[in-house]
């Protein structure tokens, strides 16, 4: 059952998202960086130099912080996903082109929102939406 405390925690979630920084960094993720390749991805994803490096990393860590959250039981999950969906849309944007290096590494890319995933129902819904956006063009 969903407490005040859940709610305290969801507030904060969403105080914390309009950071200025953060926000830069999620709208790059979700609306500026639509990257094609594995090699488009990784000039990001690895060029710790660049600004879009450090949004990168920004705006995964904060979703997978808050993904640990709902996983360790610290806030309740129904609440959580009535209002927290966009680290699942950027798993659902991003996955697909870590799958292969997921094998070769053993590093899961998202692990707390992948467990997500595969643990809630509404998770699950939610990716599954998402997924038909995003992933390899045909």
């Amino acid at each position: 059952m969903a407490t005040a405390a859940d709610a305290e925690i969801v507030m904060r979630i969403y105080e914390i998202r309009r950071e200025e920084t953060l926000r830069k960094a999620r709208h790059f993720m979700v609306f500026g960086f639509n990257p094609e390749t594995l090699e488009e991805l990784r000039a990001v994803s690895r060029d710790f130099s660049a600004t879009e490096n450090a949004w990168w990393r920004q705006t995964l860590s904060y979703w997978e912080m808050a993904a640990s959250l709902v996983l360790r039981g610290t806030v309740d999950a129904d609440v959580f996903f009535d209002s927290n969906r966009e680290g699942i849309l950027i798993y659902a944007k991003f996955h697909h082109f870590h799958a292969e290096t997921e094998k070769e590494s053993g590093n899961i890319f998202m692990e707390h929102t992948a467990a997500l995933i595969a643990k809630y129902p509404a998770a699950k819904v939610a990716y599954e939406r998402f997924l038909p956006m995003f992933g390899p063009k045909s």
